[in-house]
């Protein structure tokens, strides 16, 4: 049953992906805010689809420490796409630094090169890294905060990653605040897998750390002894 339930689910992901796939094309000579809230459609859309047919709900906590009215930089942990579905909806408008590739599946890469992404080449670290900081820095000056999962890919629910000193770095050039999430979507969305179990995802969204007091490397230290300390107090 879970595999069917699954499956439908996919189905779904699958419609969405290819309805505001198709939006996006004219939704591009729309102004940026306009046809980002548009296609954040699309995030909603596989949430409740979730919710519906595989029974996978959320908690947040920790709402009061967004700051109001200033972009920030969030550092989150990586297991599944679930986490990059939620976190996009609910630090809207974001950008997501991420792979280029995924800019090459029909329909879904389309909507969310509408989106003012920061895409990076893998293949060259070094291009990459500079690439991150210019753009990321150029997206927080336009409003958008900027989401970064430090370990640089999926990570297997109950494993740590290394953390890059990327959102810090991009945090610290900008004089913005760095935003720990932790959560333990991988529980429910697993990598690797097509089934989906029911639960609820619980999503810890952590103090502000002050990119005024500190150096990239303390800040990346405390912001990764916090998400673990966190998730590991969800089991």
């Amino acid at each position: 049953m879970l595999l069917i339930r699954s499956l439908l689910f996919y189905l779904c992901f699958a419609s969405g992906a290819i309805f505001f796939g198709l939006l996006s094309l004219p939704l591009m000579l729309c102004p940026y805010p306009f046809r980002s809230r548009v296609l954040m459609g699309f995030n909603f859309w596989v949430l409740w689809s979730l919710k519906i047919l595989c029974g996978v709900r959320y908690t947040v906590k920790g709402l009061e420490n967004i700051p109001k009215d200033q972009a920030i930089v969030i550092l989150a942990k990586h297991q599944s796409t679930w986490e990059t579905m939620f976190l996009q909806m609910q630090f809207h408008p974001t950008s997501t630094i991420l792979k280029r590739e995924l800019f090459r599946i029909p329909f879904f890469g389309w909507g969310l090169a509408a989106l003012r992404p920061i895409p990076i080449d893998r293949s060259n670290p070094r291009k990459a890294l500079k690439q991150v900081k210019t753009v990321g820095g150029q997206r927080l000056s336009e409003g958008n905060n900027v989401l970064v999962f430090p370990e640089g890919t999926r990570t297997p629910y109950g494993e740590v990653g290394n953390y890059a000193r990327s959102g810090a770095d991009i945090a610290l050039a900008s004089g913005v605040p760095l935003i720990p999430v932790a959560h333990n979507s991988g529980r429910c969305w697993p990598m690797h897998t097509l089934v989906k179990y029911p639960g609820t995802v619980t999503v810890s969204i952590g103090k502000p750390l002050d990119a005024s007091e500190s150096c990239s490397k303390k800040m990346t230290a405390a912001a990764k002894e916090w998400i673990e300390g966190e998730i590991a107090s969800m089991e």
